[in-house]
């Protein structure tokens, strides 16, 4: 099977401020969130080839940035969309006329720092599955709250916390986003939730993550 990596990279990243992309913005050691995190797919053995989604504002630093790095995997540089199913859908048409033995692996450009662990689980774990997704288990106790007040104090233990990549078939994933678009109203937060919402017969595998694959949200992240 042929893996492909797509690099959401479309966002705004409006909740960490300012005029630049938060994919953009440098971490410690000088090198932008994005290169970090096509770094860790360029690096992979399991992967063929990576796509980067990039705001349509900002392809030409993405294309600086493929030029600057010589990354050899990365063979196109797709425009995103507003929302990020959009991007998803994008990078899932990009790619509709590959054979089936094909998967798609989706990563926010916001988790730099997946490990090589989890992207050869992940790679094992298509061998015989057509969807899977990366959790770690919820720590926190959780509270479902109703009006200003907890209702309910469920099990933590039946809870875990989403990561990404979530990698699926090509031909899993682009039916289940074809369903999606068809009923009209997009209802998930990531590419796992389309297929759990709108192709429920596909059981999602989960393959252990970590706490080092966190995601950079707000700009005290970085």
């Amino acid at each position: 099977m042929k893996h492909i990596a797509i690099i959401l990279a479309g966002g705004t990243g409006s909740r960490v401020g300012g005029q630049t992309p938060k994919q953009l913005l440098p971490l410690a050691d000088g090198r932008s969130i994005l290169e970090h995190a096509v770094d860790a797919f360029e690096a992979a053995p399991c992967i063929d080839e990576i796509a980067i989604v990039m705001h349509p504002d900002f392809i030409a630093e993405a294309q600086h940035l493929c030029l600057q790095n010589s990354w050899q995997k990365v063979q196109q540089i797709i425009p995103g969309g507003k929302e990020r199913w959009e991007s998803s859908v994008h990078a899932i048409q990009a790619f509709s006329s590959q054979n089936s033995a094909v998967s798609l692996w989706l990563h926010d450009a916001a988790r730099p720092f997946v490990s090589q662990a989890i992207l050869a689980d992940i790679a094992k774990a298509l061998e015989e599955h057509a969807a899977v997704s990366v959790a770690v288990p919820v720590t926190d106790t959780l509270y479902h709250v109703a009006d200003g007040q907890v209702t309910e104090v469920p099990s933590r233990s039946e809870y875990m916390r989403a990561q990404t990549p979530q990698a699926f078939h090509l031909d899993t994933i682009a039916e289940a986003y074809r369903r999606a678009l068809e009923n009209g109203n997009i209802i998930a937060t990531d590419d796992a939730g389309i297929v759990h919402n709108y192709m429920p017969e596909v059981p999602i595998y989960i393959v252990l993550g970590d706490e080092q694959n966190k995601k950079i949200t707000y700009k005290e992240d970085l």
